[in-house]
C-alpha cells in the first residue's frame, strides 16, 4: 500500500532524531517534495534545526521534548544510530519509525551487526567479543598481529578504534576503551585487512520491499576520515556488481527501511569484506544530489514514506565528492567563497556549522565529468580558491 503526502488537507511532517548535515540534506529533499520537517537535537541552532520551525531543542532526552517531537511528527527517522533503541521503541508506540528497532538492535552494536552479517552467509573479516585483557592477547595470538580493537558502539571517523600492532599494544587498547568510569565501553576484536581500495554502495529500501543499488564508489581515507569519494569506483565490472549484492544481503539481513551505506574492502586478492553498515544517509552518498538522478536523501524520504523509489544511476559518466574538512578551531564560516565560486562546474556544498575542528567535516564539493580524472582536477583547484 502506498502512503500518502498528505494528512487531509495538510502535507505529512518528517520528525529526524538529530539536526547534523544529514539531517540538514534530508530535510531539504523533503521540502522539494512538499513536506514538514521536524528536528530534536541537542542544542538550538544545528544546521537543520535551523530550517524549521518545529525545532526542539532540548533534546531527546528531555521527555517533554520528545512527547511533543512525537505529537508534531507523522513518520519519524534518523540520521545517526547513536540514539537508545529504547527511545526509538517508544517512539515507535505512537509513530512509524524507519530504519526500525528492530533494525538499530541489529546494526547499533557493531558486535552483533557482524554477527548478523556472518550469519547471512556475507564475507567479513574474523572477529570476536572482547571482554578481558586476556582474551584480546588469544585474538592475536589465534590470528596475528597487527589487529583492531574497536567499540561496538558510538564509533565513527576512525574514533573509537585503535590498531594493536603487537601483545604489549592489546593493554593499552583495552584500557582506552573500557577504563572511563563514566562511560566505559564494550569492545570487540577484528582482524585486520591489507585492502587496496575501500568501497562503498548506498542502498535504498522501502516497506514493500522495493530496492535501488547506487553505484560502486571508491572512498578514500585521509586520517581515517573519509576524503575523497570516487564514483564509480575504478574497479572491474564485475566486482563492482559484487559489491553490490554484498551490499543488499546486508540491508536484507538487518530488515532495513530506508537508505544505507555500506562500506566494504577490496582485498589485494579481489575479494571482498564487508566492514559496517550505517543504517541512514551516508557521506559516501553525498555525491548523488548532483550526480544521480535521484539523490539518496530524496530516496531515504521515498523509502520511509513507502513511495516508489527513484533512480540511483549516474547521471554521467562519473561524479566525484570532496569533503571539506575543518582545517583550524575556531568559527565554521569560511573568510570567503568568492574564489570558489569562480570554479563554475563545481558544486558547493556548506553545512552551517557554528565551529570548526581539525578534520570536523565543514560541507562537501561534487564535480561530474567524463571521468574520475577530470573531475578530481576540478575539485583540487576549486579547493584551493576557498578561504578559511
Amino acid at each position: 500500500m502506498l502512503l500518502s503526502l498528505y494528512n487531509a488537507d495538510e502535507p505529512l511532517t518528517i520528525g529526524i532524531l538529530g539536526g547534523g548535515q544529514l539531517a540538514k540534506m534530508t530535510a531539504q529533499a523533503a521540502y522539494r517534495m512538499g513536506l514538514r520537517v521536524a528536528i530534536i537535537e541537542h542544542g538550538a541552532n544545528s544546521p537543520a534545526g535551523a530550517m524549521t520551525k518545529i525545532d526542539f531543542p532540548e533534546g531527546w532526552n528531555s521527555p517533554e521534548a520528545l512527547e511533543q517531537f512525537i505529537e508534531a511528527s507523522d513518520i519519524v527517522t534518523l540520521e545517526n544510530e547513536f540514539i537508545d533503541v529504547a527511545i526509538l521503541e517508544r517512539i515507535a508506540e505512537r509513530r512509524p519509525v524507519f530504519p526500525t528497532p528492530e533494525t538499530m538492535r541489529l546494526a547499533q552494536d557493531k558486535l552483533i551487526q557482524k554477527t548478523t552479517m556472518a550469519n547471512a552467509g556475507i564475507p567479513v573479516p574474523r572477529f570476536a567479543r572482547i571482554d578481558t585483557v586476556e582474551q584480546g592477547y588469544e585474538f592475536g595470538a589465534t590470528h596475528n598481529y597487527p589487529f583492531v580493537m574497536k567499540t561496538r558502539t558510538h564509533g565513527y571517523d576512525g574514533y573509537g578504534n585503535m590498531t594493536v600492532k603487537r601483545d604489549n599494544n592489546v593493554l593499552v587498547a583495552f584500557k582506552k576503551f573500557t577504563s572511563d568510569p563514566d562511560a566505559p565501553r564494550e569492545v570487540m576484536a577484528e582482524e585486520f585487512i591489507t585492502f587496496r581500495k575501500e568501497l562503498a554502495v548506498i542502498v535504498a529500501r522501502n516497506r514493500r520491499g522495493e530496492v535501488v543499488l547506487y553505484p560502486c564508489v571508491e572512498t578514500v581515507q585521509e586520517n581515517h576520515i573519509c576524503r575523497w569519494v570516487l564514483a564509480p569506483a575504478l574497479i572491474e565490472a564485475r566486482l563492482q556488481k559484487k559489491a553490490q549484492e554484498i551490499a543488499l544481503a546486508a540491508v536484507e539481513a538487518v530488515k532495513g527501511v530506508g537508505i544505507f551505506g555500506v562500506e566494504m574492502f577490496l582485498t589485494e586478492n579481489d575479494e571482498i569484506l564487508f566492514n559496517e553498515i550505517a543504517p541512514r544517509p551516508h557521506n559516501s552518498g553525498h555525491y548523488s544530489i548532483e550526480g544521480c538522478y535521484t539523490s539518496q536523501f530524496e530516496n531515504h524520504i521515498r523509502a520511509v514514506c513507502n513511495l516508489p523509489l527513484g533512480s540511483g544511476e549516474l547521471i554521467t559518466s562519473a561524479t566525484v565528492m570532496l569533503n571539506l574538512l575543518g582545517v583550524r578551531p575556531g568559527s565554521g564560516v569560511p573568510d570567503t567563497i568568492v574564489g570558489l565560486l569562480q570554479n563554475p562546474r563545481v558544486s558547493l556544498h556548506l553545512y552551517g556549522k557554528k565551529d570548526s575542528r581539525m578534520g570536523r567535516k565543514m560541507g562537501h564539493l561534487t564535480a561530474i565529468g567524463n571521468s574520475v580524472e577530470d573531475a578530481q582536477e576540478r575539485l583540487i583547484k576549486a579547493e584551493q580558491d576557498l578561504v578559511w
